[in-house]
């Protein structure tokens, strides 16, 4: 038998994580991101080479991977007969995640970054930089645009699960 109390310490924990990816993903949309797109072509890129190493650490992958962990287990501990809105609501949340937020930057964004990673700037010509920015920036902005807004949507899927109450929704019957 599942704990309530367990299954509510876990959906606080799961809507930190999810809160601190939304707030990560919306800092970029809205300030970093703009300031980057500022930079001459040559900075830009050295810049998001740069990012894209950095944010390779534990306290993002605590937040960016528990997410995907936390929101079907959150999931999980709030199944029940009948189907509840909060269970409807984490399911979507954690299907939402999987993915708008994880499936988008790991088969967009991350081969974007990997193959800017792999671009000399320092042996590149001024054409090839150009060019190279124009494979990078574009495809990378509109799939971090989808991934925040998936990520603002979960985030808030989970704030109203958190409101409700085991209110029965839906039964399946077996």
């Amino acid at each position: 038998m599942k704990s309530k109390n367990m299954a509510n310490t876990i959906l606080i924990i799961t809507a930190t994580a999810t809160g601190l990816i939304a707030g990560l993903f919306y800092a970029y949309t809205c300030s970093v991101n703009i300031g980057l797109g500022r930079l001459p072509d040559k900075e830009y890129l050295a810049a998001m080479q740069s990012i894209n190493k950095a944010i390779l650490n534990p306290l993002f992958f605590a937040s960016f991977l528990g997410t995907l962990l936390l929101l079907p287990l959150s999931t999980w501990l709030n199944y029940e007969q009948p189907l509840s809105t909060r269970f409807l609501l984490l399911l979507t949340a954690a299907i939402i995640y999987t993915i708008g937020v994880f499936g988008v930057t790991m088969f967009g964004n991350v081969p974007l970054n990997d193959a800017l990673a792999g671009f000399d700037l320092e042996h590149a010509s001024v054409k090839s930089i150009f060019d190279q920015r124009l494979q990078f920036e574009r495809p990378w902005l509109l799939l971090h645009q989808l991934r925040t807004i998936a990520s603002v949507v979960c985030l808030i899927l989970v704030i109203i699960g958190c409101c409700y109450r085991s209110i029965p929704m839906v039964s399946i019957n077996h």
